[in-house]
């Protein structure tokens, strides 16, 4: 009878917890937006809206993928997101929406989305739940930390991707590039000497990490590519069982994530002090930041160790997966282009010496330019920007209580025909040929690279090589989209082609 008793009243106090300290804010949050106006679909208990969002996205991925001629006018997503697209549609540009007893708000109204951008308060930052379920990559680097602890990290990082600091980097990514050329012609020539069919998207990310392994490791850069194909790895085993929501933190792959974490951070950590020991004059980019963290610290809890391991990983998918996605996304836009490619090939004759680009040539390529940012606008590889309240925050005329997620879905922001006009469906690079500022009703609605203080520190690095890549690329050969393309945009950290990018490549 006793225990009994015992077990009654340890009940008692589970529920009386759980409806204290984990029900009651719920409901209180939720009140707090509804009372605002902001209104969405209905939760169940302790699930939210997740069955509901399991639903719509079950039937979606039973739907026919788009045709060729249907891509461009596809926003993707209808795709990957499609629960958002549909609330959307009921709810508008401003809703909430729970998974489980998280509270969560989409905006995509316009002068909202402003605001947003505008917001330079620390309180908004990485959602906790996606930095621990993403430890292993990014760790406590400028990825994954809020608050002091980033703002001290940006203040040492950003300067080293200044401009000034990019166009020496210059050489080596046309270097790099180059030799990834040469490979496609091999493969052109092994397969009759005309044509061949090549899955671009893994090559692309091969460049992308021979870029950023010279350019963090300067000699030691095979060293790096080791660094980053380990990398590689841990980002596939990271997604592998991964959904937006409903993320499970047991992980079936947990060993194998735990190793290679430990394998990366100590083949970093080597190979720093391996370039200390050198004493070369030229310094590499781990080098300069490492001295940053030694000379900066101003009294924070910070390894100079682990500053250099977390945000070597942090660089790597900033810095490679992103740029290689926006390349293919890039590179199938032209292929159903081709007019952009000849305009590219005559642009990039007339700015450089027979091929070879320079910091000086690139400020004189508007064509790359505008179709790289209309790749961005159309294809953007980050599909959405998301911030936690990490306190109490007001955006425009709206209170977001803490511990609420903004979401802004980019691509859905960035075909939005009040802000775009009526072809904003359409491949239309000449949109920009003024700047962002003319080609769109809100400047600030354009966010390839995220927005507000958290906005991409490598985003300088991650343009210039676009254009160098794509400039090179189409200047080299013809392309064009191959029969055995299909169309199905995934999430794995970063909006890719499921089934790889697989482009008719033409020597010219």
């Amino acid at each position: 009878m006793d225990l009994y008793l015992l077990l009654s009243s340890f009940c008692v106090l589970g529920l009386a917890y759980l409806f204290k300290q984990i029900l009651i804010p719920s409901f209180q949050v939720k009140r707090q937006l509804h009372v605002q106006g902001i209104k969405g679909p209905s939760p169940s208990l302790f699930y939210g809206n997740m069955s509901e969002m399991r639903q719509i996205q079950f039937e979606v991925k039973n739907q026919q993928p788009p045709t060729h001629h249907q891509i461009v006018a596809l926003d993707y997503t209808s795709m990957v997101f499609p629960y958002f697209e549909h609330w959307r549609r009921q709810y508008g540009s401003v809703y909430t929406y729970s998974t489980g007893l998280e509270q969560h708000v989409y905006v995509t109204e316009p002068e909202l989305v402003k605001e947003l951008n505008q917001c330079n308060t620390l309180n908004l930052g990485k959602p906790r739940s996606v930095t621990k379920r993403f430890a292993p990559m990014f760790g406590n680097g400028i990825v994954g930390s809020n608050g002091h602890l980033w703002a001290l990290q940006r203040k040492m990082i950003a300067p080293e991707f200044f401009m000034i600091k990019v166009k020496s980097m210059v050489g080596l990514m046309v270097e790099s590039t180059k030799l990834l050329i040469e490979e496609w012609k091999q493969v052109i020539e092994t397969q009759g000497g005309l044509e061949a069919e090549i899955t671009i998207d893994n090559d692309l990310k091969g460049l992308s990490a021979n870029v950023i392994a010279r350019a963090c490791f300067g000699s030691s850069y095979c060293k790096g590519k080791q660094i980053f194909s380990k990398l590689r790895t841990l980002h596939t085993a990271l997604t592998e069982h991964a959904s937006l929501f409903g993320f499970s933190n047991f992980r079936k792959n947990y060993k194998e994530i735990s190793n290679l974490q430990m394998e990366i951070e100590s083949l970093i950590w080597e190979t720093v002090q391996e370039r200390q020991r050198q004493n070369l004059s030229e310094k590499d980019l781990m080098q300069l930041i490492l001295e940053e963290a030694v000379n900066n610290n101003n009294g924070e809890k910070l390894s100079a160790k682990q500053f250099v391991v977390d945000n070597c990983k942090s660089l790597y998918f900033a810095g490679h997966d992103t740029t290689a996605i926006s390349a293919s996304w890039c590179l199938m836009l032209l292929a159903l282009h081709p007019e952009w490619q000849s305009r590219i090939r005559a642009e990039v004759s007339q700015c450089s010496d027979h091929g070879c680009l320079d910091p000086n040539s690139l400020s004189n390529l508007k064509t790359v330019t505008m179709v790289t940012q209309e790749s961005l606008r159309l294809f953007p590889p980050a599909g959405f920007v998301v911030r936690e309240a990490l306190e109490q925050v007001k955006i425009g005329n709206i209170t977001i209580p803490k511990g609420v997620c903004t979401w802004t879905l980019i691509s859905t922001l960035h075909r939005d025909p009040t802000i775009w006009g009526e072809d904003a469906n359409k491949f239309n690079p000449e949109r920009f040929a003024d700047g962002v500022s003319k080609a769109c009703k809100y400047p600030q609605a354009y966010i390839p690279f995220g927005f507000g203080t958290r906005l991409c520190v490598g985003r300088h690095f991650a343009t210039v090589e676009l254009k160098i890549v794509i400039s090179l690329i189409v200047s080299n050969f013809k392309l064009s989209l191959s029969p055995d393309y299909v169309h199905s945009p995934v999430f794995r950290m970063l909006v890719e082609p499921q089934h790889g990018m697989q482009l008719l490549v033409q020597k010219i």
